[in-house]
């Protein structure tokens, strides 16, 4: 699936299952809500906590793909070309960081 693909089957879904986008500050809402789940497993995976018993079946490639829907709605709503922005996004950091992070002596 291309990003464009999931654009286009997320929007078909809204519109059918859906019924409707929620709002664009609703939606970042819930983006931020997604981004603190995944976070949480995150640091109970990753970190130092332990897992809370509610923590345990959770998954974080769900938890990821979470966040992606609800970015991917918030690109539909404002007229977002996911794809293209990160091809652009591609560019600026190559320009930008092309020898940052080779001279970065934290990194070596």
């Amino acid at each position: 699936m291309t990003i464009q693909d999931a654009q286009t089957q997320v929007d078909n879904w809204i519109k059918t299952v859906g019924v409707r986008y929620f709002n664009e500050l609703t939606n970042l809402g819930i983006l931020m809500e997604e981004v603190g789940e995944l976070s949480r497993l995150m640091v109970r995976t990753y970190g130092e906590q332990s897992f809370k018993e509610s923590d345990k079946n959770k998954n974080i490639a769900d938890e990821m793909a979470d966040v992606l829907w609800v970015l991917i709605c918030l690109a539909n709503q404002t007229g977002v070309d996911l794809t293209e922005a990160l091809e652009k996004n591609f560019e600026k950091k190559n320009i930008r960081d092309a020898n940052r992070h080779r001279e970065n002596d934290k990194l070596k």
